[in-house]
């Protein structure tokens, strides 16, 4: 097959895989993106604490995201290999890893709560904050066997019922957050704690509903959730290939994490405004997010099957496919930023700042897009150690220091720490993106290693 005609076909099946993934993904922003408008109505101290509790909170929650894209490693090499007897094997392991990780960070997160002190907050910004963080925590656990459920579907390219799924539990939350912010039908008026439980209600919604559909695919039963099927060497396997991954993207994450908390030592207004830009930022990342999955996922297959030659092939395509439409974003929130900013809050200072970052955002959205996509190709081929220190000098030693450096010495104030972070986006992209190129050279052949007796994986 001619080079360009396999390049466009390639892209066009990464495509299918792809569209239902980024709906789910955006799902998942969206249920955060209306708690904030949400919020927002409340008051801007209501929204500066929901953007403190949800950098506290979304920190160990992407970590044990980052844990669980394992699953899909293993799951789509096994199903492309063809070994279908292994599934209900990895499903049960998934879950019982996604519950254990929920419980033990829902535990440390309530346990440091008399230490948030030490993050320098305002006072009514900590009073806010804090039991709406109680029950976001708890809310880790439903939210992390979702996950687990939901990237066993798309690891066998069945990415849609998760999607759907997800749209009805965001149709859930703004109802729950109609009647438990507000006080509407009859109920108290929670404010911003009335966010929390409703999140938490339509995190375990969306859990039970996606993990009966794994059931069905598998043909199993509710027997395979018990202990009894759980195999020691796939959470191994599972963990050793995890925990670099959640590693990196804690390095990330906790890097915009720790931005925020840079943004309330400048004051409430420039929280407030970092809340809706890196809202706005987080929700258009979904499509490259999705994007990167999907290829992860297709090169996991295509090792899996042994056609190694198309390695390559699948990870430049998502890369140009991911590029192109960040750069989409970028021109619409260098536009459009200030019509954006006003949709959240009236105050003059948060909306112009707002949209400042927003014009930031639009910089570094390409090469954000473009990082994720060739960390998603390396992630197909269970490369996660390397990526994972390459992300904490990028975030870290660079990201970080330029931001304080900009925001506090040269007194650029909440801009300077968003251009800190865009430059530590650039170097990722370069570094990942030519890694991925050196490790998927012509004639490279990847070492597989399938099940063999007993479920031992990888």
């Amino acid at each position: 097959m001619p080079a360009t005609r396999l390049f466009r076909t390639e892209l066009t099946k990464t495509l299918a895989l792809a569209c239902p993934i980024v709906a789910g993904q955006v799902g998942q922003m969206l249920m955060g993106l209306i708690d904030t408008i949400m919020v927002g109505q409340v008051g801007t101290s209501s929204l500066a604490a929901a953007a403190f509790a949800n950098c506290i909170v979304s920190v160990a929650f992407v970590f044990g995201i980052g844990i669980l894209t394992s699953v899909g490693v293993l799951v789509s090499r096994v199903h492309g290999a063809g070994m279908d007897q292994h599934k209900q094997v990895i499903l049960c392991s998934a879950i019982w890893l996604a519950a254990t990780i929920g419980v033990l960070l829902a535990t440390v997160i309530t346990l440091a709560q008399p230490w948030l002190s030490i993050f320098r907050q305002p006072q009514a910004v900590l009073t806010l904050a804090k039991p709406f963080i109680a029950i976001l925590s708890w809310s880790l656990v439903p939210a992390l066997v979702f996950i687990s459920s939901k990237v066993f579907s798309e690891a066998l390219s069945k990415p849609l019922a998760p999607a759907l799924i997800m749209y009805l539990g965001v149709a859930l939350n703004v109802f729950l957050n109609w009647v438990l912010i507000f006080g509407n039908l009859g109920a108290p008026a929670l404010g911003l704690v009335g966010a929390g439980y409703a999140t938490l209600i339509a995190r375990i919604a969306t859990m039970t509903a996606t993990l009966a559909f794994c059931l069905y695919v598998t043909g199993s039963g509710l027997s395979i959730l018990l202990p009894g099927l759980l195999s020691l060497p796939t959470i191994k396997s599972l963990l050793r290939i995890g925990l670099p991954a959640g590693f990196q993207l804690l390095s990330e994450v906790g890097a915009f994490a720790f931005a925020a908390v840079l943004m309330g030592w400048i004051g409430t207004a420039a929280l407030a405004a970092h809340q809706i830009a890196i809202t706005c930022a987080a929700t258009t990342f979904m499509f490259p997010l999705g994007i990167a999955q999907a290829v992860g996922v297709r090169i996991g297959q295509t090792v899996g099957a042994g056609t190694h030659e198309l390695v390559r092939v699948i990870g430049f395509g998502g890369l140009c496919l991911s590029g192109s439409m960040m750069l989409v974003f970028a021109v619409v929130y260098a536009t459009l930023g200030h019509s954006i900013a006003n949709g959240f809050d009236r105050d003059t200072a948060v909306v112009d700042l707002t949209s400042s970052l927003l014009l930031v955002a639009g910089l570094f959205q390409i090469a954000d897009g473009v990082q994720v996509t060739a960390m998603g190709g390396l992630r197909g081929l269970a490369d996660v150690r390397a990526p994972m220190i390459l992300a904490f000098v990028f975030y870290w030693l660079c990201a970080i220091p330029i931001g304080y450096t900009a925001a506090f010495v040269f007194r650029a104030g909440a801009v300077g720490i968003w251009a800190g972070l865009a430059a530590g986006l650039f170097l990722a992209a370069i570094t990942l993106t030519t890694r991925f190129w050196l490790l998927t050279r012509p004639g490279k052949r990847f070492e597989v290693i399938l099940p063999a007796e007993g479920s031992k994986l990888l």
